[in-house]
């Protein structure tokens, strides 16, 4: 026998169909190595009669959450909601405000509706049914029930009551005026009618019944107040906030037609995608009101928009404008480019990428591969490092893949042993998490509560998808698990009983989601807007190695949708026009923070969670850096944020593996200077790779001569050298390790091999064999005693800045600081900048 949620699953996916959708990519039960396991926040009664899987990101997690189900839901927009053990509360936001860092507007409930008959328990109120944007609830006792459906741009809300007496309770003061009548504090006012104007300290709101006449008392005392109705009503009843009385007309036009859910379809051509939203509705279709955002305005075709002094709402995302109709058609370009760059890289750059493939594809152990701990640093780690493989086929090396792909599979096969445990399927909601955090939200950024899953699973798609490019093989083994994780971010269908649909992405909204199910939900945010994008290039990477063309097309509208939002709302412009009528931001001061931190349903901000640098800001809406993320870097954001982190980016103390990413979207504009500002860099983070960077850059549209320039890399092969400020020889022992710029003849000069490292290279004094190191304290001299090179053996050689032809000046790259001689010649890491550092001649030995 069917139960009622997986009938409604069969129900959705046949209505699904008749939308075009694409069907599910598996309807088979994920079985991880880790098995499954309930996390310890399973969702509230609000979800009773159904079984998972339930969304997880979306506008109304608060309300199916753990606890009591009290969170503010981000919407539906305009509004924003909460629900009470008896009643529905909901406002507009009238309080904008900007403090230095972030424009917010404060939630707040100016009204609550339920009903006189509702026993007061918090189980007597349910979801009765959501879509791809909407949800119905009910509140219900007896026989007594109030039905809404809350749809997401609707300037209405709109209510069914069955023999149950409707009761609004003002939440924002006193009822001062009913019906265009005065209420007396302490007094009353009864009116009969189909339409009412009320208004309390939020400002007015329009009731309707598009049922009849019915019959209100408001009353006002105690600082709040109620109308209630004079019986049981059986009837709908729509809500709208007036922010302007000549809104009034609009509304009362337009009153009668309702939506009720909304479908989402798409249809492709080989380079644009048009998505369509399609509502639900009852009355003429036509003559359905809605509102929309920036993002939707921009890439609407064809729509029917009453004047935007008709009615207009402003919100943390702009002005939200009418439009009319049933059907929104929105055209987007796709993304065309897949695996690598669109074009070869610069021939000046072919040694420095080539040098880089075979140092990094070097280090590269297959017998030591990386051993999975938190899903996050094992994936961007192991994403970077098989973006080698890819680099080494587009440079003609397809002699290093195997090692990239060997290295992949001894890491991945981690993931395949039951005895680490490391995924299991999370059975309260539905979706694959890391078990280890089951019941600890601090555990991997919050996986187990599904926060950040299409950060941490685009990561593992890219990397699967690289080996199996190169080893079907492995392909035909571990498909079905690694779809798993594919499922888990961008299920097209709700025909796959064990996932939500596309978990993370808010369609109304235009982008995803990073924030799950955890603490009671509440507030929908997203930082890292980069590995938003980067989560649905993983799955287009994975849909292209198991030759799925829907799933392919749906991760690229994916991809085109989700960097338009950045684009419109993360990306800030201070030259654009504070009136344009689809500027998120009016606000000149807004827009001079250059680029947003996090995007909240009710604020957006320059500010990270975890972080208050401008570059961590800047960095963590451009990584990873792939060859998709073309599209995203636009030259007039790339170049604020390099003026917008100057201070920063010319700082050494700063880290280099957030510069690094900066320097490749830089890039997109100026790819020349871009390459002189990465060639000073000494880390690039675990999510990039020195060998990236080189392609990356190099890869970029140029008209300006060579990318890449000879001064910018070490000079390599077996030398002396020599201090060009007291002419003396460098010099080095096994007995005396430390050097010291005191030879007065080449015969008492040690000689050095310089060979290569990322953008430098290591210092082997050949008498020895062993390494130079230079201590990060900048304390100590400068000593070849280390057998093996790491991060403390890399030095940066490069013409030392005014100084003679041939000239050059030593940075170490443990410090970043540059190397100076003391008054007896010991060579130190100490030096604060390039004019503080000694400068030295190389004379081939």
């Amino acid at each position: 026998m069917l139960s009622f949620s997986r009938l409604a699953f069969i129900l959705a996916a046949i209505n699904a169909s008749s939308a075009n959708l694409f069907g599910p990519i598996g309807t088979d039960r994920p079985a991880p190595a880790g098995g499954s396991i309930a996390n310890d926040q399973p969702p509230n009664s609000f979800l009773q009669g159904f079984q998972p899987p339930y969304p997880t990101n979306g506008w109304w997690a608060a309300f199916a959450a753990a606890g009591d189900g009290s969170g503010t839901a981000s919407g539906p927009f305009p509004y924003e909601s909460t629900l009470t053990n008896t009643a529905f509360g909901f406002g507009v936001s009238t309080n904008r405000q900007f403090d230095g860092t972030s424009i917010k507007q404060p939630t707040q409930t100016d009204w609550t509706l339920g009903f006189a008959e509702h026993n007061g328990a918090a189980a007597n109120r349910k979801a009765v049914s959501w879509d791809f944007m909407t949800l119905t609830l009910q509140y219900f006792t007896g026989a007594s029930t109030m039905t809404s459906f809350l749809v997401p741009g609707s300037p209405y809300l709109t209510f069914t009551f069955a023999s149950a007496t409707p009761v609004f309770t003002s939440t924002q003061g006193l009822i001062t005026s009913f019906g265009g009548q005065a209420v007396p504090n302490g007094g009353s006012v009864t009116q009969s009618g189909t339409e009412f104007l009320v208004v309390n300290s939020a400002g007015t709101y329009i009731i309707y019944s598009l049922s009849g006449s019915i019959t209100f008392t408001a009353t006002a005392a105690n600082n709040a107040g109620t109308i209630k109705a004079s019986s049981p009503f059986n009837g709908i009843l729509r809500v709208v906030k007036l922010n302007d009385p000549s809104h009034q007309a609009l509304l009362d036009q337009h009153a009668a037609v309702y939506p009720t859910g909304a479908n989402v379809d798409y249809s492709f051509t080989d380079t644009q995608a048009t998505l369509k939203f399609i509502w639900t509705v009852q009355g003429d279709a036509n003559n359905l009101l809605m509102l929309t955002w920036p993002h939707h305005r921009l890439k609407l075709q064809n729509p029917n928009y009453p004047a935007t002094n008709a009615l207009n709402y402003l919100t943390t995302k702009g002005w939200m404008y009418p439009i009319l109709g049933d059907t929104w058609n929105l055209l987007y370009d796709l993304p065309l480019i897949d695996w690598n760059a669109p074009r070869n890289p610069d021939s000046s750059c072919t040694s420095q990428i080539i040098q880089g493939l075979e140092f990094e594809i070097g280090k590269l152990s297959p017998s030591a591969p990386s051993v999975p701990g938190d899903f996050y640093s094992w994936g961007n780690a192991i994403a970077a490092q098989a973006r080698l493989a890819l680099i080494a086929e587009h440079m003609g090396r397809t002699d290093l893949i195997s090692q990239v792909t060997s290295y992949l599979k001894a890491s991945f096969a981690n993931w395949f042993d039951p005895a680490q445990s490391l995924a299991a399927y999370e059975t309260g909601w539905g979706g694959v998490i890391n078990k280890a955090g089951y019941n600890n939200f601090w555990v991997d950024y919050g996986n187990s509560y599904y926060n950040d899953h299409h950060f941490h699973y685009g990561y593992f798609l890219s990397a699967a998808a690289v080996i199996a490019k190169y080893d079907n093989g492995w392909l035909n083994q571990y498909e079905s698990q690694i779809n798993w994780f594919l499922r888990d971010i961008v299920n097209p269908n709700p025909a796959d009983p064990w996932f939500p649909v596309t978990r993370c992405r808010d369609w109304f909204h235009g982008h995803s989601w990073a924030s799950g199910i955890a603490n009671g939900a509440g507030s929908r945010d997203q930082e890292s807007s980069g590995e938003a994008i980067n989560g649905y290039y993983g799955a287009l990477l994975w849909a292209k190695v198991i030759g799925d063309t829907d799933i392919a097309n749906y991760a690229r509208l994916l991809i085109a949708t989700e960097q338009h939002a950045v684009q419109t709302y993360w990306h800030l412009y201070p030259s654009a026009n504070p009136n344009d009528r689809d500027q998120p931001y009016p606000e000149a001061d807004v827009r001079a923070l250059i680029t947003m931190g996090n995007v909240e349903d009710f604020q957006a901000g320059a500010w990270l969670y975890w972080g208050d640098e401008k570059i961590e800001i800047a960095a963590i809406q451009i990584l990873p850096v792939t060859p998709v993320e073309e599209y995203l870097y636009d030259t007039d954001w790339v170049n604020n944020i390099i003026t917008y982190a100057a201070s920063e980016l010319n700082d050494p103390s700063y880290d280099d593996a957030w510069k690094s990413v900066i320097y490749c979207a830089y890039a997109n504009a100026n790819p020349q200077q871009a390459a002189v500002l990465s060639s000073d860099l000494t880390s690039w983070g675990t999510g990039n790779t020195y060998t990236n960077q080189a392609y990356f850059v190099a890869t970029r549209p140029n008209n300006g001569g060579p990318i890449c320039s000879a001064t910018n890399s070490n000079p390599f092969g077996n030398y002396t050298i020599k201090s060009a400020s007291n002419n003396n020889y460098i010099v080095a022992s096994s007995g005396s390790p430390n050097l010291v710029a005191s030879g007065t003849s080449v015969s008492a000069a040690g000689v050095f091999t310089s060979s290569f490292a990322p953008n430098g290279g290591n210092l082997l004094l050949r008498s020895s064999n062993q390494y130079v190191t230079a201590d990060n304290s900048g304390n100590f001299p400068l000593s070849a005693a280390r057998a093996t090179p790491s991060t403390w053996e890399v030095f940066i050689i490069r013409p030392k800045v005014g100084a003679a032809s041939g000239v050059y000046s030593i940075k170490a790259a443990s410090n970043g600081l540059y190397v100076t001689l003391a008054g007896d010649g010991t060579l130190i890491n100490n030096g604060a900048n390039e004019a503080a550092s000694a400068g030295f001649t190389f004379t081939p030995a």
